[in-house]
């Protein structure tokens, strides 16, 4: 989970993000098996519970009269089994919750979006206090990951405003950020 290639698990996560605000719950789920293989190291069996436990948390949240309880749940399971794979000494729940966390900071920024310098500094702290909880690393150093994260996000609700069109410019420019993302969180929490 600390040495993984960035151009891969990037794109790999923009596919799950094109495919979940599609609905389309089973290239969802692909997209997802592979990001659980490439970002965390997980064995094959591992991954694919780790793949359904994401999938069912981000059901669980997809919908406006959402479950944010079921998803911290789902997310606890998938933060234990990473941890306990990786002998790492993670938080569990807090992981869980911040990673609720930030979808709810997301959510509320994209529905409240009205302008181009709308503030994502919640969004941005949000990201940051996960990676920073699940690598065990100040949150400084993990600010650019986030921050090109949420780069990603802004162009990723444009492409969903727009009404997700099969070919968008939207989609290379998220993809590129969601890159630039994890070559940055790669940097931060990379072991040799």
């Amino acid at each position: 989970m600390r040495c993984f290639d960035p151009r891969r698990v990037g794109a790999l996560e923009c596919d799950t993000w094109v495919t979940y605000y599609r609905r389309r719950w089973w290239p969802f789920l692909r997209a997802a098996v592979a990001v659980v293989r490439h970002a965390f190291g997980l064995p094959w069996r591992k991954t694919l519970y780790g793949a359904w436990l994401v999938l069912r948390a981000n059901q669980l949240w997809a919908p406006a009269d959402n479950d944010p309880d079921g998803a911290r749940r789902c997310m606890r399971r998938f933060y234990a089994l990473v941890a306990s794979h990786h002998s790492e000494s993670i938080d569990v729940a807090q992981a869980a919750r911040l990673e609720v966390e930030w979808w709810r900071a997301h959510r509320e920024l994209q529905h409240g979006r009205v302008r181009e310098d709308s503030d994502e500094r919640p969004l941005v702290d949000a990201l940051a206090a996960l990676y920073a909880h699940v690598y065990g690393v100040p949150p400084a150093d993990v600010q650019l990951a986030a921050a090109q994260r949420a780069l990603a996000m802004r162009h990723s609700d444009a492409w969903v405003a727009a009404g997700c069109p099969q070919v968008s410019v939207l989609v290379e420019q998220e993809r590129a950020a969601l890159v630039r993302s994890y070559a940055a969180l790669l940097a931060a929490v990379h072991l040799p």
